[in-house]
């Protein structure tokens, strides 16, 4: 797996792998992490830029939504072992 450029955000750590014909956008905030891959097929050869116009701000604010309902739903389920 190759590293290929890691993005700026405020709320959140975004790293752009590349690995076997596909690429990986790793989202991690904390312990948390949410990931997706696209194969290079399905993209029209605009690779990493292309990717980094998907990343809009509609998408990472459910991202950040995610992260949130993620860290709640652990949270709850932590609880209940207590």
């Amino acid at each position: 797996m190759r590293i290929l450029a890691e993005l700026p955000h405020p709320d959140c750590k975004i790293t752009l792998f590349n690995m076997n014909q596909k690429y990986i956008v790793k989202f991690e905030q904390g312990q948390l992490e949410q990931s997706y891959k696209l194969s290079e097929l399905d993209l029209s050869g605009g690779g990493a830029n292309e990717i980094f116009q998907i990343l809009d701000e509609e998408f990472m604010t459910t991202v950040v939504k995610r992260f949130k309902s993620m860290r709640s739903d652990f949270s709850a389920a932590y609880q209940r072992q207590q």
